[in-house]
């Protein structure tokens, strides 16, 4: 991460660069991680904390509501302390987090610990983002910031690893492990050894140029610029980023209504609805319903419980495989084709899963039945569902996000399009349970198929291309 070597002549310093997204995107690590360490300690919550199924659904959901309340005001935050301070400020509440809900033992001491962690979760999943575009090349912006959906990725699948081992060398995730303390538990405090790394890492990094011209430091501005992209294209860039904003105002919340004889509705920006249809139908396509009910897909298709665990690390393999394709191509081929790739291909595997759902039969109990050849019918089109949103629209939305908003409100709109992803996703996962055993799984699944076929078209006609634009070209 060291700095001392200026950017080349006529180039970026990309070392330099690559150190400062290997850092940033740790956020991503880590909201991955906190989302997918859940999954082994069920059982350990149930039986600490005597929940109900209820409970034990509000007590793991807890973390969604951290994650809108940390997303909206990121933004706003960013504006006012800087992106790198409030990086740190989540470093923080991932560190804390992961102790408390480690060695809490009086559930609302959880579910605080559990808010607390979705708060820095819903900050990094904005921040991350936004900073790499405010520090990466235009060329290779889209590569850059794919990195981040990928350490989601990896943290999630990191997680489902760890929980593996240390409920096998525990014998269950219950009994007791390392200094007396159950494997569970262990499952949370291990998110606080790369918390403090991305704690400590953070302090190694410059502050983003466009926020440091937003607050009037245009001499620490031009220094960071010359360290990323040399001494005469510094100089350029500055004049470029003070040009783009407002001159009467520093960025603000009320940055993303229409200014006067601009476009919008309802009194927003059109740009700022753009990203939030990007936001919200990347829940609406179901993604995370596709995610929880995965592993009872397997056991429809023949598979048993206990395989369950390893076949979601294979899971998160395929899923990081399909994000090295986006890196491959995003900077090449653009953003809006590969949403509208992405769109079609989880229509068409949606739909495939409707029919073997729809084919299904109900056992005495109600719950469905497929065939052996259904469920691998189903089984497949799940994952390739996975694969199709993992090339698009998983990164894509996360990378327009970060890029699509002009200077001087992108703050701002990133806290508004980031409450708006998270408050859909956990409207998305209270809803199915409900959907699921009042409409039946067909039904269900015909309405995410619904939103990504709607999503192709909204595509189509509301989002520009960004790909190859420097971000004080944006336009809103």
């Amino acid at each position: 991460m060291r700095d001392t070597q200026a950017a080349p002549p006529g180039g970026a310093n990309m070392g330099f660069i690559a150190s400062i997204v290997a850092v940033a995107t740790i956020g991503g690590l880590l909201f991955g991680y906190d989302s997918g360490a859940v999954n082994g300690t069920q059982d350990g919550l149930k039986a600490a904390f005597h929940l109900s199924e209820g409970g034990l659904g509000f007590t793991v959901g807890s973390l969604l509501i951290g994650c809108f309340i940390g997303a909206f005001f990121a933004g706003t935050l960013a504006d006012a302390m800087g992106r790198r301070n409030v990086m740190r400020l989540a470093a923080v509440l991932f560190l804390a987090g992961a102790l408390t809900q480690g060695f809490a033992h009086a559930q609302p001491l959880f579910v605080l610990a559990r808010i607390c962690g979705g708060i820095a979760v819903g900050a990094a999943s904005v921040l991350s983002p936004a900073y790499i575009s405010e520090v990466a090349p235009a060329n290779v912006r889209g590569r850059m910031t794919t990195v981040q959906q990928i350490m989601i990725i990896s943290g999630l699948t990191a997680a489902f690893v760890i929980n593996f081992f240390l409920a096998k060398a525990a014998g269950v995730s219950t009994n007791a492990f390392w200094g007396g303390i159950e494997a569970w538990r262990w499952m949370y405090l291990m998110q606080a050894i790369p918390a403090a790394v991305f704690l400590i890492a953070l302090m190694f990094i410059p502050e983003s140029p466009r926020y440091l011209v937003a607050k009037g430091r245009h001499d620490e501005a031009a220094g960071v610029l010359a360290r990323l992209f040399g001494e005469s294209a510094a100089r350029t860039k500055l004049d470029e980023i003070r040009a783009s904003f407002s001159a009467d105002h520093r960025p603000r919340l009320a940055d993303v209504l229409t200014p006067a004889g601009g476009r919008g509705f309802l009194g927003i920006r059109a740009i700022v609805w753009a990203g939030l249809l990007l936001a919200v139908f990347q829940q609406l396509v179901g993604i995370n319903v596709i995610f929880y009910y995965g592993a009872t897909l397997w056991q429809l298709a023949g598979f048993s419980e206990a395989d369950s665990l390893l076949i979601n690390i294979v899971s998160g393999a395929v899923s990081i495989g399909a994000c090295l394709i986006t890196i491959a191509v995003i900077d090449r081929i653009g953003r809006k084709p590969l949403l509208l790739i992405g769109s079609a291909g989880m229509t068409v595997t949606l739909f495939v899963m409707v029919y073997a759902f729809s084919h299904g039969t109900l056992d005495p109990d109600g719950k469905l039945v497929l065939s052996k050849d259904l469920g691998i019918v189903a089984v497949v089109a799940a994952n390739l569902y996975v694969v199709f949103f993992n090339v698009s629209w998983g990164p894509v939305m996360w990378v327009m996000l970060g890029e699509m908003f002009p200077n001087q409100i992108r703050g701002s709109a990133l806290a508004v399009c980031g409450f708006a992803q998270w408050f859909s996703n956990y409207l998305i996962a209270q809803s199915f349970p409900i959907m699921a055993a009042g409409l039946g799984l067909a039904v269900s699944y015909s309405l995410y198929g619904g939103c990504a076929l709607i999503s192709f078209f909204l595509v189509q006609k509301f989002i520009h291309e960004t790909k190859g634009k420097e971000l004080e070209a944006m336009q809103g």
